[in-house]
């Protein structure tokens, strides 16, 4: 068996996947992702595309991506036509990341601040649904903030622990390094 390198790195160790047997008719298939493509399943985190496989099922054949997320090893059959309601994308672009930067480092005061943190809570939850690395920076960013204010509730470092390991990952593959040296240049950069 041969092994392709996935650009991703936990704990100083490279991760491997298996690469893809040949092609199938399924792999014909005008897709957004190919095997082997990592790809951002809002929620669960990164994810490697293991394989494209056509399937009966009592609507007649699908198309599903057979995902494997790294982090947990848990694989996922979706179907490709569920891909934007689950919020399945590309990891974040390089050129992505001095927007993202600038989020983080904006020191204006959140605007949930006032909420309750049931409200804050089903906003955040629903940021991180939406699978976009812009609204995982702003709670990070809210939830800093708020924590220089006052002490965050238990719920409260739950969800920043979740968006910051989030967004930790994502930006170490993309800049293909370690996530320490992210989550370092991140804590750097809200001054923590």
């Amino acid at each position: 068996m041969t092994f392709k390198k996935v650009y991703a790195i936990r704990n100083n160790v490279f991760i491997y996947v298996s690469e893809i047997p040949k092609k199938s008719k399924t792999d014909e298939v005008i897709t957004m992702f190919k095997v082997g493509d990592l790809a951002v399943y809002p929620a669960h985190g990164i994810g490697v595309i293991q394989s494209i496989e056509k399937k009966e099922t009592s609507t007649g054949g699908q198309i599903f991506y057979i995902i494997r997320i790294l982090e947990t090893g848990a694989t996922i059959m979706l179907p490709t036509s569920n891909i934007s309601s689950v919020g399945l994308r590309k990891v974040v672009d390089k050129t992505m990341l001095p927007k993202v930067y600038s989020i983080l480092k904006n020191k204006k005061e959140p605007t949930s601040d006032s909420q309750t943190w049931n409200r804050r809570y089903r906003e955040y939850m629903e940021k991180i649904k939406s699978g976009c690395v812009m609204e995982i920076a702003k709670i990070i960013r809210e939830l800093y903030l708020l924590k220089s204010n006052k002490e965050l509730s238990f719920g409260e470092k739950k969800m920043f622990n979740l968006a910051k390991s989030l967004l930790v990952k994502e930006l170490a593959i993309t800049k293909n390094t370690v996530e320490e040296k992210v989550e370092a240049e991140l804590n750097k950069m809200m001054g923590t």
